[in-house]
């Protein structure tokens, strides 16, 4: 009996896959049966060994998600050389650290520029082509506990999380009729990049692992099985969810 999470003949975009959640989201896709495309600004070497590793094809594209990408030829160039796309990770993302006093407006603008402006731009490129080609679509939006939560010293990653939020129900209430299902993953405190600065300290790590009934920080493959429900037939019937993979965190 075929699995509704099975994935095999299914192309996948992930952005943000070369470290952390997205190359865990990437080789989580891949080890359900999709073909990769990767789309980021570092080549994605180890993702790429992984994914090839499960017996699955995958291609890199380059794009600065900072620096005004054009959406459209990401998504075409994937096209090109995977096929036609089903589905879109807009994981991508990136973080500023300081007292909203002395934030500026370019800090202001560069997290809003990859964090919500680029995930709406890709959808909309994406969205395009599966509404062209008469097919179903799913999107799956990395979004986050400062999607809920306001955070400290970060307005900027909080107010564009929460903007992802309203932005994944947007979408969804558009696209739901095309076929489209547009969802997100609210990641808990998980050990990426991201959060270095708040595990080297002490204090916000103590204060933090209090609260997270799970009592530890997550691993970035444990935010891939959300991914992989989502974008797989199991969630044709999910539109606009944010799934929070915290640990346990909002429920504390």
């Amino acid at each position: 009996m075929e699995s509704s999470f099975d994935l095999h003949g299914r192309r996948a975009l992930v952005t943000g896959a070369n470290t952390g959640i997205g190359q865990a989201i990437a080789i989580g896709l891949a080890g359900a049966g999709a073909d990769v495309c990767a789309a980021g600004r570092t080549q994605p070497n180890d993702t790429r060994r992984a994914v090839e590793k499960l017996g699955r094809s995958f291609i890199a594209i380059e794009a600065d998600f900072g620096a005004g990408a054009e959406f459209a030829r990401v998504v075409a160039e994937a096209e090109a050389s995977l096929g036609p796309l089903d589905i879109l990770v807009n994981n991508a993302g990136t973080i500023h650290r300081a007292d909203a006093l002395e934030l500026t407006e370019a800090d202001w603008d560069a997290v809003h520029d990859v964090n919500l402006k680029a995930v709406f731009f890709l959808s909309q490129a994406f969205a395009r082509r599966c509404v062209a080609a008469a097919r179903p679509g799913k999107i799956v939006n990395i979004a986050s506990m400062l999607s809920f939560q306001g955070g400290i010293r970060v307005a900027p990653y909080a107010s564009s999380k929460s903007g992802l939020a309203g932005l994944t129900r947007a979408l969804a209430n558009e696209w739901a009729p095309l076929r489209i299902n547009v969802n997100g993953i609210a990641p808990g405190y998980v050990s990426t990049n991201n959060t270095t600065a708040l595990r080297n300290d002490e204090t916000r790590s103590r204060e933090i692992l209090a609260r997270i009934p799970a009592g530890r920080w997550g691993k970035p493959a444990e935010i891939a099985g959300a991914a992989v429900f989502l974008a797989s037939a199991a969630a044709d019937y999910v539109h606009g969810a944010i799934l929070p993979v915290d640990g346990g965190w909002l429920a504390r």
